[in-house]
């Protein structure tokens, strides 16, 4: 038997589901609403991300790991772990990447026609790119390049080995030489050097090869001698000096003193006693390594890089990541740049004088 129900009673029920329905679905589209905003809100915080690259040298060579604890120090992905919780220190929103090279003299060619936002490079090879003089006096200058810092010094190492009758570097003339690879800056420093003391590149037989291969050759003995620009201990000489036994010919003397006059951003170095396995400290000439970009980087941007650069995390980076690493240091920074310092990076450094924590540019 069924019970009929009240008219007014099953209307005011069906009135009542209708009402909750509504509600709910108004409750649901305030949360949508809600997260919506949230979402929104939090987009509009997060930095905008830019890719950044560092042009380095060859994954056998300093400069490629130089430059990827560079490119580690001043990343900051969106979502990296806050600085003070132990993450990222780097630029927010920042994606640096080390990008391997034949070295300074691509680095250099790379930045001036923007295929690089930055790049390492010899002392020389940008000192002659800005002027356009030197291996450059038959191009325009790049007057728009700028640095970030003189990052550390680097030893041209004139390396035979240990059972070679050779000499100096005038004993040179006429044997198998390896001065680097065409577009690096190691071969720019071989030329200066031979120039200096009577051995031009006509005068050897030059051979233009890769670090790694040029390693190869002296050991097997199908080359007489090599050279190679480097912050010392260079692991791939280090570990050629395990398999065969090496000398360092000094470049010394009144042409290396009239050298260094005629190029002002070579100066003398020593590569000390006791490297690779060799008695005595040999006199060599140094050459200053830069990081370098252009003067229309953004400015902000190149503060940024700058700030990241010398930040105490950076410093541990640094000094764990690489015996050349360890020699970077803010003290260093300035010295000897022949090329102006980009406007960011050059108010940090007034920032960081004010706090005597900087020292001027151009002092020793």
């Amino acid at each position: 038997m069924t019970t009929d129900v009240e008219p007014g009673l099953r209307e005011r029920s069906v009135d009542r589901r209708r009402l909750l329905q509504i509600l709910c679905v108004a409750g649901a589209g305030r949360l949508v609403g809600s997260s919506l905003s949230i979402s929104v809100a939090q987009a509009a915080t997060e930095p905008e991300t830019r890719d950044f690259r560092i042009g380095t040298g060859p994954t056998s060579s300093g400069y490629f790991v130089i430059g990827g604890i560079i490119a580690n120090a001043i990343s900051n992905p969106p979502g990296s772990r806050p600085c003070d919780r132990g993450g990222s220190c780097g630029v927010p929103g920042l994606i640096a990447t080390a990008q391997t090279t034949q070295g300074s003299v691509q680095n250099v060619d790379l930045i001036a026609s923007k295929a690089l936002d930055s790049g390492l490079c010899q002392s020389d090879v940008a000192y002659w790119r800005y002027t356009g003089s030197g291996m450059y006096s038959d191009r325009k200058p790049v007057d728009s390049l700028r640095a970030i810092a003189n990052l550390y010094q680097e030893s041209l190492h004139v390396i035979v080995r240990a059972d070679s009758s050779i000499a100096s570097i005038a004993d040179l003339a006429g044997k198998r030489v390896a001065i680097g690879e065409r577009g690096s800056g190691t071969r720019a420093t071989a030329t200066l050097v031979l120039d200096a003391y009577g051995v031009g590149s006509r005068k050897i037989v030059g051979q233009q090869l890769p670090l790694a291969t040029a390693v190869e050759s002296l050991q097997q003995g199908a080359i007489d001698a090599m050279f190679v620009v480097g912050g010392e201990p260079i692991p791939a000489i280090a570990d050629l000096a395990e398999a065969v036994d090496l000398r360092l010919l000094a470049v010394d003397g009144d042409k290396a003193a009239d050298l260094r006059r005629q190029h002002p951003f070579l100066t003398i170095d020593l590569i000390p006693d006791g490297t690779y396995r060799l008695n005595g400290a040999t006199i060599t000439v140094g050459v200053g390594t830069y990081w370098l970009v252009l003067a229309d980087l953004d400015e902000a941007l190149a503060y940024a890089i700058t700030t990241a650069l010398w930040h105490k995390s950076t410093r541990k980076l640094l000094d764990e990541g690489s015996a050349v690493g360890r020699r970077i240091r803010m003290e260093n920074a300035l010295v000897g740049l022949p090329i102006p310092l980009h406007s960011g990076a050059q108010r940090y450094y007034a920032e960081m004088r004010a706090q005597g924590l900087a020292p001027a540019q151009g002092s020793n």
